[in-house]
Parts: C-alpha cells; structure tokens; sequence
C-alpha cells in the first residue's frame, strides 16, 4: 500500500548529483527544445521549460510505475467502482466509447449500450422539423461550465443561425439579461439535473417556465430535461423529451454525456458532435499505454506532481492562447480541484502531502497586459501551461506590420515559455527577470472538434492520474454538500422570517437581521 514516502521524503530516492532540480537558466537549448516532447492524438506536449531533467523524470516514471497508475486507468475504464465513498464507477469515458468494436468488461458494455441508445435518441430528436434557433441550457457546476467551455471553443463550427445561452447562477439578474436576449418563441430550453432536485437550476427553470406562459407558449413544447432514469424531471407530461444520465457519470466528467450532447448536437450537428466525442475517445486509448512517453495525460501528471510536491508551488495557471477557449479555464478549475482538493485519502487517512493545486487562467494574450507581471517579477512561482494552435479556427487574417495575427498570437506563446525559463538580467533591479520558472505548453494543429475532445479528455485523464498518484478520491464532491445544506436553512429562515414565524435556525436569523 502506497504510504506518501514518495512524496513526503521527495529526495530521498535521489542520487547527489540528482538532488537539486535543474537550473532551466543553464539548460534551455534548442537540443533540449527538441527532445522533451511527446505526442498523441494530435496533441504535443512540449515541456523543455519545465524544471526537470532525465534522472528526475526516470524517479517520476518509477513513482507512476509503484503506484500502478495505468492499471487504475484500466480499472476506472473498466467500470470497477474507483469512487470508493459513493461505492460506484467513474465511466465517463463509455459515453465516447462508440467508435470501434473491441473487447470490454460487461459494466463498460453496458454504458456502451446505454450512450449509444442516447446518440440515438438525440439524432432522431434533432432530425424533427422545428422552428428553434436558440438554445438555453439551464444547470450548475458540471452542468454548465463544460457545456459552455466546448461550445465557446467549437462556436467557429456551428450550423449558422444558431446560438446558446447558459443560465447556472441562481442570480435573478442573471436569468433577465439572458431572458432579455432571446425570442422566446424560437428558443429550446435544456434543464440538467441528474437528481432532479438542484436547487439553483429548479428555481430557474420555473423564472423560465413562468416566462414562457406569459407570452402565451406551452412550457412543454419548449423544454427538455437531461437527469437521472426516475428523477422528478423524468417527465414526459412537463417535458417535450427526457435524456439520460447516470450516477457513474460525475458531473465535471459529464460534458461528452447527454449533459453536453443535447447542447451540441443541436450548435453543431450530429457529425461534428462525434468528431468530438471520437477526440475524447483516441485520448482515452492513449491514457491505457504504459509508457509515460506515450501516455501524455500522465506525462502531464506528473509534471504536475514534481510543480505540487517537490517544487511547492501551490497554483497553476491554464492560459490557452485561443479566444475561443475564453471559458475552458474555468471548466478546467472545477474539474481539477472539486476532484483533487481533498484532505483524506481513499481510506479515510489525513493526507500528510499536498494535494490538488489551485488551478486559474484566461486567455493570452489578454492576460499578458493583466496578471503576468506577477508570474515573471511576483514573489510566488506559479506553473503555466500554455495552450496553443498552429492555424486559426475560422482561417482569415490580415499581415500588418509583417506578420499575420495568428503568427503574433503564436510568438507570444513561444515568447512566454522562453520568458518564465530564461529571465531577463538587468542593472536596473526593477527590470530584473528571476527566470527559472516552470512552464509547459500543449501545441495542436488547430482548434476543431476532434482536437478539443482529445484536450478534453487529456486534463480529464490528467486530474484522475494524479488522483491515482496521491490515493485519494477524485470522483466525489463532498465539499460542497454542507454549504448547500446550510443555504437551505437560510432559504427556510427567508420565508419563516417573512410570515412571522419563529426562525428554526437561529444562527441564519442573526445573519439575516441585518438586511431584513
């Protein structure tokens, strides 16, 4: 059983003249540039300004090989119950599992039938004539910040006339400026809820159903629901159509499921929805390989886990130098530290090592004029992955001054990695560059549909290895159960304050005094 000596003795396993993580000040050449690379499924991982060198990766690939990582993906695959608190499997890929016929566990046939049956059903929906132009997807958290993230990111290859909105925050304000947006009229409504019972989502869902009535139109001709088989939203009298989910489906995971499909399948079309989902599904094959060479979401891991634990940089920023992937950060945020940011391990020990980093980002270059004084003059090391694409999604540019806007786009990216590595020395203090700052970047042909399900699924494989690495749980939530539980206390304080009533919890009514 893994105990954290690894981690807690870090150097431990290392010789001398290993003990020291290299000086990327000294080391950054072109011949290093070349060779610490690795590549799949149309994504290379470039990571020479990352502070290792081939002694420190031998002792991480041994780290990966004692905790038995890509046994665990094979595992998790294969629909064995990795959730260990829930007591179920985390199978988010069999919703991609669909283009070729090979052999798998009864569970993952399974889900295999279960997805397929769902593709089938959404095609034959989409396929009706109707009137809508716009879509409203209506959901929290996992519901929303992936659905989003991939439609922002693939918008460049939508079926003209048609666009999405996301209503998540409960925020009254919220639901107007999205419903001052639309013509309602023209618009399919996508409520996600596995359990049916989301509070947030429940509440906008009848601001909209309200809406709805008053300019005359049936709620029922306008809405779908995406939840659990047997929830309260499986309901074909409230709803025009039910998809399916299911509890081996976490909700940061959930995007290539009905949680997504339903949302891109009708912004996209049903061929470009699966050019996404086979993405996903060439990275998910790419994360059963041994080789950590091979296998670029645990070569990612690991990296993450040589920044996290030996260097004790307790952030990382994600900034893909694309627009269009304004809000995958943000995705990427949730996935990451609602999996990773436990204190216990899977059986219920304190951890005694770091876990999960706090993960952030926004597009570069944008955030080049904002944050990145901090990254290469602040006093805190942050680890950067740049994101990057060789040719731009729609193909029209302009030379000014020389070059053209993609060119500049890229130039930066590679200017940053070089940047946080090499510094800057300088008479003048205040133009010193300290350099030797941990960077890698994740480098593709261009931003389509199949190349950003295999960026997907690669952090999604990412986060689950080091979940396997650190032994703790990466596919349960518990943290955000008891501010829900008390948000409803205060819900019901709300309306006992309102009517009179004795405040139940009175700790809630202290609070609310001061505003009501």
């Amino acid at each position: 059983m893994f105990r954290g000596w690894y981690i807690l003795n870090p150097m431990e396993n290392f010789n001398s003249s290993e003990r020291i993580p290299p000086d990327l000040r000294k080391i950054l050449t072109p011949e290093r540039v070349l060779s610490f690379k690795a590549e799949a499924a149309g994504i290379q991982l470039l990571y020479a300004t990352e502070r290792v060198d081939k002694p420190i990766l031998q002792e991480l690939f041994k780290l990966a090989e004692q905790r038995e990582v890509v046994r665990q993906m094979r595992s998790m695959q294969a629909g064995e119950r990795v959730n260990v608190s829930e007591n179920r499997p985390a199978l988010h890929t069999a919703m991609r599992d669909l283009f070729e016929d090979h052999p798998r566990s009864p569970a993952t046939q399974e889900a295999v039938t279960l997805a397929q049956k769902e593709i089938d059903k959404l095609r034959l929906f989409l396929s009706q004539p109707s009137s809508f132009t716009t879509l409203i997807q209506i959901g929290i958290g996992g519901s929303s910040l992936g659905p989003e993230a991939i439609y922002l990111g693939l918008e460049a290859y939508g079926i003209p006339g048609r666009k999405a909105y996301f209503l998540s925050n409960v925020d009254p304000d919220e639901a107007t400026r999205v419903l001052n947006q639309v013509d309602l009229a023209k618009t399919l409504i996508v409520v996600v809820s596995k359990s049916g019972t989301t509070l947030e989502t429940l509440t906008n869902e009848a601001r909209i159903r309200d809406e709805l009535r008053k300019a005359g139109l049936d709620p029922k001709n306008h809405i779908v629901a995406v939840t659990g088989k047997g929830s309260p939203m499986d309901n074909r009298t409230l709803y025009k159509e039910s998809f399916y989910i299911w509890d081996y489906i976490g909700g940061r995971y959930s995007v290539t499921s009905m949680v997504g499909g339903v949302l891109l399948g009708f912004i996209l079309g049903m061929d470009r929805f699966l050019e996404f989902l086979k993405g996903a599904y060439l990275m998910d094959q790419v994360a059963l390989q041994e080789g950590p060479q091979q296998n670029l979401p645990l070569l990612g891991a690991l990296l993450g886990i040589w920044n996290r634990n030996f260097l004790k940089c307790p952030t990382v920023a994600v900034i893909p130098y694309s627009q269009a992937l304004a809000r995958f950060p943000a995705h990427l945020q949730q996935l990451d530290m609602e999996s990773n940011g436990k204190h216990v391990d899977k059986e219920g020990n304190q951890v005694t090592f770091e876990t999960g980093p706090i993960l952030w980002g926004e597009p570069g270059t944008n955030g080049q004029h904002s944050f990145f004084q901090l990254l290469h003059q602040g006093t805190s090391v942050v680890p950067v992955e740049l994101i990057g694409f060789v040719e731009s999604q729609y193909g029209k540019d302009l030379q000014v001054e020389g070059s053209y806007s993609q060119e500049k786009l890229l130039a930066n990216l590679f200017a940053q990695a070089i940047a946080f590595a090499q510094g800057q020395k300088s008479s003048n203090p205040n133009q010193e560059f300290v350099g030797n700052r941990p960077s890698h970047i994740l480098l593709a042909r261009k931003l389509d549909p199949m190349t950003l399900g295999s960026l997907l699924a690669y952090y999604e494989h990412k986060v689950a290895f080091q979940g396997f690495l650190w032994n703790i749980n990466s596919f349960d939530q518990e943290g955000v159960q008891l501010g829900k539980k008390l948000a409803t206390e205060m819900v019901k304080t709300f309306s006992e304050i309102r009517e009179g009533r004795q405040a139940s919890y009175p700790l809630g009514e202290a609070f609310l005094s001061h505003i009501i």
